[in-house]
């Protein structure tokens, strides 16, 4: 009996010591039955995802099925042009600012371009926000022309005076940013302190680190142009690669083997900051969320928050106005002694409170750019899933022999207009022709702006509605209540400014669409 048991124990650890040499079952691949991530069959590695936090200063804003323009309401002489139809449309879960972009995080910008950029005045200029915008022939704003930027009474206040393409480019900038800071703390990078020559210690670098010629940009590094890698740099698993990059800059030790640059499929970089489209805008501007109960919308909104009227209906702020707006044509505060909005002009980006998705001022304080170009008739053309005016297809321009991106004077790559609707030949693609010139069709083009409703021309001068028409959203400090509604819209040209439209940000989600699913009905997962 004694010997039976012995036996029956030998087996199940022999058992237990086969099966813990074997990867885990979602580690090899079920269509060839090679492991991932094994260097001795080719080292393709496949990585654990789980969706982190949002970037810095992001909500999550989770999408859905929504009527677009829904909250219009119909208001005795006003322009219904400026309002959008109503359709169904479903937007994807995605990221918005928490906030508007205040005056401190765009000085924060012109610092960066005067450290980076110290003998390049026009790069610097050229983000600089008009602040002229604040002159008016019969009006006495000329303190803000030079305090409403710089001062500290001003500092978290949405900046104005920033044209959609200056934000946009802010977007850009911002995504560098944060990219490059997430791999520097994580270790995929060198520190910052290691690079600037601060690092003291157990973190100094055996031997000095070359501090980068160029700004770090997020598509180069993906590229594997930026050679920096850090402590904790991803193991190459490839057994073709270089034996001699195992040794890492910031501490002289040996790493396991040869080390890489972090790539798209690791999922630890972040997607790029961008402007809100206008479907987004408008869905997380309602926060339908807070009034939905199985897909019941219990009660619609004409505004950021329920009810029909401007001012609040709890007890401890009872009359208080919600928005920062113009009452009346000449009412922009209220009375001294009870002033309502508390705000002649723009006031601080969390004064007010936000809607249910936790966002500020999604109406009043300042318009916001969206990244729509605008036509009137978008409404009945654009798709139902994701609707979106504005698309101008670019490719990153590629050295054809060894794959390598140019890149400009700032080390950002350098795009060029998109020459084919579909993958190009092998062939195509070195000799530089587009597909459609080697098929005899006609010719791609690259700038859907004006898809099924094109800018038209009068007698050869462009109307006022063009493809550089960019629409604005939410109503401001210089606006009154009807323009508070997320439906309404209106257009100015993208390279122009005004003291009263601002910016956000936003960022695509990707993966599943359901932000939390705890207490949730959920299908059994076959994995």
């Amino acid at each position: 009996m004694k010997k039976t048991y012995l036996y029956s124990f030998a087996f199940l650890l022999a058992i237990s010591v086969l099966t813990s040499c074997k990867p885990p079952k979602d580690n090899i691949s079920n269509k060839t039955g090679y492991a991932y991530n094994d260097k001795s069959n080719g080292g393709f590695e496949v990585a654990k995802y789980r969706r982190g936090p949002a970037g810095t200063g992001l909500v999550e804003i989770e999408g859905g099925q929504f009527i677009m323009g829904g909250s219009a309401v119909d208001i005795p002489g006003q322009d219904m042009s400026n309002l959008n139809y109503k359709r169904e449309v479903t937007v994807s879960s995605f990221y918005m600012d928490e906030t508007e972009v205040s005056n401190t995080n765009w000085l924060e910008y012109l610092n960066w371009i005067k450290r980076s950029y110290p003998t390049d005045a026009q790069y610097y200029y050229e983000e600089l926000p008009d602040t002229l915008v604040w002159r008016r022939p019969l009006s006495f704003n000329e303190p803000y022309v030079n305090n409403y930027l710089r001062h500290p009474a001003y500092q978290n206040y949405p900046v104005v005076g920033v044209s959609a393409l200056q934000a946009e480019r802010y977007c850009e900038w911002r995504t560098d940013m944060v990219n490059e800071k997430l791999l520097r703390d994580a270790g995929y990078m060198n520190s910052f302190a290691a690079i600037n020559g601060t690092a003291r210690g157990r973190n100094a670098p055996a031997t000095p680190i070359t501090k980068p010629a160029t700004p770090f940009n997020t598509e180069v590094y993906l590229n594997g142009q930026i050679d920096d890698k850090g402590p904790k740099a991803k193991q190459d698993l490839n057994p073709a690669a270089t034996p001699g990059a195992t040794t890492t800059a910031t501490t002289g030790r040996r790493a396991a083997g040869p080390t890489r640059n972090v790539r798209l499929e690791d999922g630890v970089i972040l997607q790029p900051f961008r402007l809100p489209t206008e479907a987004e805008w408008e869905y997380a501007a309602l926060g339908l969320i807070g009034n939905t109960q199985y897909e019941n919308v219990n009660e619609k909104k004409i505004y950021p928050w329920n009810g029909l009227g401007i001012t609040s209906a709890k007890k401890s702020t009872r009359g208080m106005i919600l928005a920062n707006f113009k009452r009346a044509k000449g009412d922009y505060m209220g009375v001294g002694g009870s002033l309502n909005d508390k705000a002649a002009f723009t006031s601080e980006v969390k004064h007010y409170p936000a809607n249910d998705f936790g966002l500020y001022d999604m109406a009043g304080n300042v318009n916001e750019w969206v990244s729509d170009v605008y036509r009137a008739a978008t409404y009945e053309q654009a798709d139902a899933l994701n609707p979106y005016r504005g698309n101008q297809y670019q490719n990153k321009d590629r050295d054809p022999a060894n794959a390598k991106l140019k890149m400009d004077k700032f080390g950002k790559p350098q795009m060029v207009t998109a020459n084919s609707a579909k993958k190009q030949t092998w062939e195509e693609l070195q000799a530089g022709k587009a597909a459609a010139v080697a098929t005899g069709s006609a010719p791609f083009t690259a700038d859907q702006r004006g898809y099924r409703d094109p800018q038209s021309n009068l007698y050869g001068v462009t109307t006022l509605v063009n493809d550089k028409s960019r629409v604005y959203k939410g109503g401001s400090w210089d606006d009154q209540a009807q323009w508070l509604n997320p439906a309404t819209r209106r257009h100015i040209q993208e390279d122009d400014s005004t003291a009263d439209i601002g910016f956000r940000c936003a960022m695509t989600m990707l993966g599943k669409a359901e932000i939390r699913s705890a207490g949730k009905p959920q299908f059994k997962s076959g994995r």
